[in-house]
């Protein structure tokens, strides 16, 4: 492969010691090390570039550190869980400069103290060519042999060599390898390129054994630690086989070579050589903490609202770390172009509090198809917004795995994740806001239904000769329960003067709300505690439908109107309702923000490792 590259060489070095044990290995390490000094004598380099964990490579970066040769190691700081480990970092003690692939390789490279001046985060190199890969005759490709001598082996052996659905060979070009890696319904093993270059095609992987233990890998890999039944790879075999994963970019943006070949050049070599070490002081740098590490991992949470676009960096305990608002465009160019901007802005400043972001999670309003990341057509609230694809502008920007669904789908999720629905089989959650959502959890998973439509709760009719509704029909619980209900029943009221009692006063431009309608009522106007009555009743009577439709444990009241609902929704409960259903707890949330938490949720449930 080098000769096919062109590159001059100058010699030729012999020093695999034949055998596949140990004791080879330490040979092999010897021979170099004899061999080497001569080389490097002769060819006196500036820099001498060590790529990853091999043995060899350990003796390369040992004989140039001894000879006073600036070292520059790619892929160091990183965790697998073998004896690579140890060379690994034994190669990043010995170099003077390092270029790593992963925010978490960035930060061990820092706690073992090494000088985060002489550190480059670039990406991983094979993933410039990874990502670029655009070989559609992959069919010829993968008619080819595939396999490892061992493999060969234990194939001949066992005839399956002789099986019209197994190949076997000793090496597969990377060109037409990262086309059958592509193209593959699983792959399987205990490679790292499972664990870091599959995840550019979101093939899926089986991981085997603990060789790969620590290493960072995308929702595409599901890991068998303890692999010594059949039954257990037949079962995730039957997991994994033929799906199709979202594009993991962990490892690298396709853009590694130009960076290292920058920073390559920023190196001055008239600098003194003497390697330097940062020793900070242990209690007070929370970065050689690995499990701090590991908490802030964090989500990109989006809010898209009728009124504000809200971006939120949300760690995996539910806090939001930092919140930016912006009023939401009308336009759709505007409003694509502000998301854009916020988030990019949001994940900059991630890193300065030490947050890791993982993906990012939207909620809006209207259907969504949470497979694509399209939203297929929005509410009124939120005009020039149908048939939008949210999902690739935003990865292709962040390169960031990205998750769409709507508000009420989010709103569940956030309470199953971070509040009372945490631990519940079967629960409900209805959001009183502006308009009237909500989603359903069966059986511990959200249920979008056939055509993403399930769960639009506010359009269950409870009246046949109802108010007018946005959506089109008569009498659903949004025509009565809703905000925009509540603020149109309230300017009736404003406009016939009966709204207004003793201990209120509007200013002359100030516009009517439900926020009057609920002080009015509250201050004894009767004729505005008459409708929010009426408003508890609707809402109730769509809570005893879902109770008799989904049986579930437990209803959820979120939203700013909930607290005001909570106990008309209780009543209609005991009067209507059946009775093996009136044991079902009606509670009010306890999240401050379930719209930007449930947006997290979209990540955090699916980023994280996943071990069988």
């Amino acid at each position: 492969m080098i000769e096919q590259d062109d590159f001059d060489i100058h010699t030729r070095l012999h020093t695999i010691v034949r055998g596949e044990d140990e004791a080879a290995m330490v040979e092999s390490v010897g021979l170099a090390l004899v061999k080497l000094p001569d080389v490097l004598n002769r060819l006196k380099p500036d820099i001498m570039i060590v790529h990853g964990d091999r043995f060899d490579a350990l003796a390369l970066a040992t004989s140039a550190a001894l000879m006073n040769i600036r070292i520059l190691h790619i892929e160091g700081g990183e965790v697998s869980g073998t004896i690579d480990d140890s060379i690994r970092h034994a190669i990043t003690k010995l170099a003077h400069y390092h270029v790593c692939c992963t925010r978490s390789a960035e930060q061990h490279l820092i706690a073992m103290c090494e000088d985060h001046d002489r550190i480059l985060l670039a990406g991983c190199p094979s993933y410039d060519k990874l990502l670029s890969a655009k070989n559609k005759d992959y069919m010829s490709i993968i008619h080819m042999w595939l396999g490892s001598k061992e493999m060969v082996r234990v194939m001949r052996k066992k005839g399956i060599e002789h099986h019209p659905n197994f190949r076997a060979v000793k090496h597969v070009p990377f060109d037409q390898f990262i086309q059958l890696v592509a193209h593959a319904g699983c792959m399987i093993g205990n490679s790292s390129c499972g664990v870091r270059e599959v995840g550019a095609f979101g093939t899926p992987v089986i991981n085997l054994g603990t060789r790969q233990t620590g290493r960072e890998t995308g929702e595409n890999v599901l890991h068998v630690r303890d692999a010594d039944t059949q039954d257990k790879i037949l079962h995730a075999l039957q997991l994994q086989f033929g799906k199709q994963y979202p594009c993991s970019k962990i490892y690298g943006d396709g853009n590694a070579v130009p960076r290292i070949l920058k920073f390559l050049k920023s190196i001055d070599l008239k600098e003194p050589l003497q390697k330097k070490f940062c020793f900070p002081p242990v209690k007070d740098n929370i970065s050689q903490d690995i499990d701090h590490i590991l908490e802030t991992q964090s989500a990109l949470a989006v809010d898209l609202g009728g009124t504000n676009l809200r971006v939120a960096i949300v760690s995996m305990k539910g806090e939001i770390v930092k919140k930016y608002t912006q009023l939401n465009p009308k336009t759709y160019e505007d409003r694509l172009e502000l998301i854009l901007k916020m988030c990019v802005e949001a994940a900059s400043e991630a890193v300065n509090v030490n947050c890791r972001i993982l993906g990012v999670g939207i909620s809006t309003g209207g259907r969504v198809n949470p497979r694509e990341g399209i939203v297929l057509h929005s509410t009124k609230l939120i005009q020039e917004w149908s048939s939008v694809d949210l999902k690739t502008p935003i990865s292709d920007t962040l390169h960031l795995p990205v998750w769409v669904d709507n508000d009420g789908n989010c709103a569940a999720l956030a309470e199953r994740k971070f509040g009372h629905g945490k631990g519940i089989e079967n629960f409900v959650t209805l959001i009183t806001g502006t308009g009237i959502g909500g989603g359903i959890v069966h059986q511990h998973e959200l249920i979008h239904g056939s055509s993403f439509c399930a769960a639009e709760l506010g359009h269950i009719v409870v009246s046949l000769d109802g108010p007018e509704c946005l959506c089109g029909s008569q009498g659903c619980i949004e025509a009565y329960a809703s905000g925009i209900a509540l603020q149109r029943e309230a300017k009736k009221l404003h406009d016939e003067d009966l709204l207004l009692v003793e201990g209120m006063s509007m200013k002359k431009e100030e516009v009517v709300s439900a926020a009057h309608l609920i002080q009015a009522a509250k201050l004894g106007n009767t004729k505005a505690d008459g409708i929010l009555r009426t408003a508890g009743t609707a809402l109730g009577l769509g809570v005893v439908n879902i109770l008799h439709t989904m049986n579930p444990s437990l209803v959820i009241l979120s939203g700013v109107l909930a607290s005001h609902y909570v106990n008309a929704v209780k009543d209609v409960i005991n009067r209507q309702a059946l009775s093996s259903v009136k044991t079902v707890d009606v509670v009010v949330s306890n999240l401050a923000d379930p719209a930007l938490l449930g947006a997290a949720s979209l990540v955090l449930d699916y980023t994280t490792r996943r071990i069988y």
